[in-house]
């Protein structure tokens, strides 16, 4: 049932109300509250953290090699009970291009009292994983195998990459502490809770038992389209100075048809590298030595729509 402005106004107003009357009635309680909401606001803010990894394959549609990086997370909720459905949620896969090999990373994000309850149980994690995979599949319209094999890393790439692919931002964290502060003061005066958008829903069977009828997967409404991006053309080099010590990685991007650098989104790590044009082009690229990325610079050439970027070496 949905508040109207009105009726979320005059509820807010009695919310601030009830502080000011707390604060004055019992100064003690009132910190306390203050403290325990600020604690919970951190957490809700924090990113997602890697648990583990597992490496399988994507079979159809193109068999390629596929690391899920499981990840525990605070926005994530905890299920209900044992018998209510496990929240999770899934990220856009990552394409990466190697000299060595080509492979896919996908990220895969619970909640943390549902990874921490499998940690010394190897029934639930492994149940944990194979719903991590229907539900891949479920979401994506991927068919993978099911054998797998935990690695020896907890997470395959760069934990930046991993919580932007995550939390669906490029570099801006203040918009969305801001919304996180709004929707945790909201669940406070409704005594509702939010369902992320990307959040999908498993269920977890009594006795730890998969049934072999039912749907395990429950998708909650999403607005998100998948959209096929294609991966551009690219050069990467390391550039020496005159004494042959390296310098700097040097990265030219052919983008065909972007005709202007406004259409490129470009989020740079230390030790990896993303481009996003316009929803036609997206190139994720592991690079091969730390780069200082407060000192990378990027020109784009309309005329021959070639974006260049030089990244000095860390």
């Amino acid at each position: 049932m949905k508040t109207s402005a009105k009726g979320l106004l005059t509820q807010m107003t009695q919310f601030w109300n009830l502080l000011d009357d707390l604060a004055e009635s019992d100064p003690e309680c009132y910190k306390n509250f203050i403290q325990h909401e600020l604690k919970e606001r951190k957490e809700l803010c924090a990113g997602p953290e890697p648990q583990l990894c597992l490496q399988t394959r994507i079979l159809e549609p193109k068999e390629k090699i596929l690391f899920i990086n499981l990840c525990q997370w605070k926005r994530i909720p905890a299920p209900q009970s044992a018998t209510h459905p496990v929240p999770l949620t899934v990220g856009r896969p990552e394409d990466i291009s190697e000299t060595s090999d080509d492979y896919t990373v996908i990220n895969v994000a619970y909640n943390p009292e549902v990874l921490q309850a499998a940690e010394k149980d190897q029934e639930k994690k492994d149940q944990l994983i194979r719903m991590a995979i229907g539900c891949i599949e479920e979401k994506l319209q991927l068919t993978l195998s099911h054998s797998y094999h935990i690695t020896t890393f907890k997470i395959k790439g760069s934990i930046q990459r991993m919580r932007q692919n995550l939390m669906g931002i490029q570099a801006d964290f203040t918009d969305l502490r801001q919304k996180m502060r709004k929707e945790h003061l909201l669940d406070q005066i409704c005594s509702t809770v939010s369902n992320s958008g990307d959040c999908l829903q498993l269920s977890l069977p009594k006795d730890q038992v998969l049934s072999k009828t039912g749907c395990l997967i429950e998708e909650i409404s999403s607005t998100e389209t998948q959209v096929e991006m294609k991966i551009p053309a690219y050069e990467l080099k390391i550039v020496n100075d005159q004494n042959e010590k390296p310098l700097k990685i040097e990265l030219k991007v052919e983008l065909p048809g972007i005709n202007s650098a406004s259409l490129c989104d470009l989020s740079v790590s230390k030790d990896d590298l993303l481009i996003e044009a316009s929803e036609k082009y997206r190139l994720h690229v592991n690079l091969p030595e730390s780069v200082n990325t407060e000192m990378t610079t990027a020109k784009f050439i309309k005329e021959k729509s070639l974006l260049i970027i030089a990244m000095p070496l860390a």
